[in-house]
């Protein structure tokens, strides 16, 4: 397996258009290794040619160690990432990635699934539809689309009859889905997975407030509040460093990652918007403001690690394992 600094070198063998402004592009080991394993709702963390880094999900069935497959739609007035793949992008060009990294873990003991997808946010909800149906679980899934010509995998969706309702915004006078209704026939012990634009994921979030917040899960794809929003509306508290011993003052305006940042500490960061859990740090004492989308309910309500990039303090103090 072709490595870099603990990162996969994968190259591009196959960039198909699935629909309209969505590209799904394979990724296999350049020499034919199998790949590292990954599990539904995993994703990549992908270093473009541009020198931007995204994270995309991984669609493909779960059981494949031969390839990724990561679906990626044009986003534009996005930050460019995702213009560059559909303009750029060609088979042969090697990329450097992350090994597989799951934000949004399938619970494999539930009862039964709804999935709600927005979207792109089909992506991810692929994979776990594909392991319900291989370990004949009860599923069902509402996607939520502006088109027929824009839904992902519309074609193999269609196929499981029943299980399936599509929303298209351009059939319905461009309303948006009923959430509220939607989430009317809940069953005891099905658990949500939702992936798509922040106005679903908040209006499942307000109109699921009689569901168990452990049977909610969700996948965000950009902030739904500005960082720099987050971090004035919060105070200043200290940080200890039990590893180095060394302690920071944390201002209003400023991250404990900036903080580090600024004092030469390095810990590994990619997203800064407490998506990605890639700055994820344990915490030994003090009470956290978790103000992150990754970490579930339960890892909140734990307090032993939390998302420094964006998260903060109740304390006047927090002691981190750095």
């Amino acid at each position: 397996m072709a490595k870099m600094n603990d990162s996969l070198v994968l190259q591009v063998s196959d960039v198909q258009a699935e629909a309209r402004d969505v590209l799904l592009v394979e990724l296999r080991d350049p020499q034919g290794a199998p790949l590292p394993a990954f599990e539904p709702g995993a994703h990549l963390e992908i270093s473009l040619p541009n020198g931007m880094v995204r994270h995309y999900s991984i669609t493909n069935d779960s059981r494949e160690r031969e390839r990724y497959v990561v679906g990626v739609g044009r986003a534009p007035n996005g930050r460019g990432g995702s213009t560059f793949v559909h303009q750029a992008l060609r088979c042969g060009i090697t990329l450097n990635t992350s090994a597989p990294r799951n934000n949004f873990r399938l619970r494999t003991d539930a009862r039964s699934y709804l999935f709600v997808a927005g979207g792109i946010g089909i992506t991810p909800i692929m994979t776990m539809i594909q392991w319900c149906i291989a370990n004949q679980r009860h599923w069902r899934l509402v996607y939520a689309v502006r088109s027929p010509q824009r839904a992902a995998f519309y074609e193999a969706l269609s196929a499981h009859g029943e299980s399936v309702r599509f929303h298209f915004d351009s059939q319905c006078g461009r309303e948006g889905l009923d959430v509220r209704q939607m989430l009317t026939d809940v069953q005891d012990g099905e658990h949500i997975y939702c992936c798509g634009p922040n106005g679903l994921m908040e209006a499942i979030r307000t109109h699921a407030g009689h569901l168990p917040a452990e049977n909610l899960h969700f996948e965000y794809f950009a902030a739904p509040m500005p960082v720099a929003d987050v971090a004035d509306s919060a105070g200043a508290f200290d940080i200890d460093l039990r590893k180095s011993g060394r302690s920071f003052h944390v201002p209003p305006d400023k991250s404990i990652l900036d903080v580090l940042d600024a004092h030469g500490i390095s810990v590994p960061s990619s997203c800064r918007e407490g998506l990605c859990r890639t700055c994820e740090t344990a915490v030994f004492e003090g009470e956290v403001e978790h103000l992150d989308y990754a970490l579930s309910q339960e890892e909140r309500d734990a307090g032993r690690s939390m998302i420094i990039c964006v998260s903060r303090a109740r304390s006047a103090r927090l002691v981190l394992d750095l």
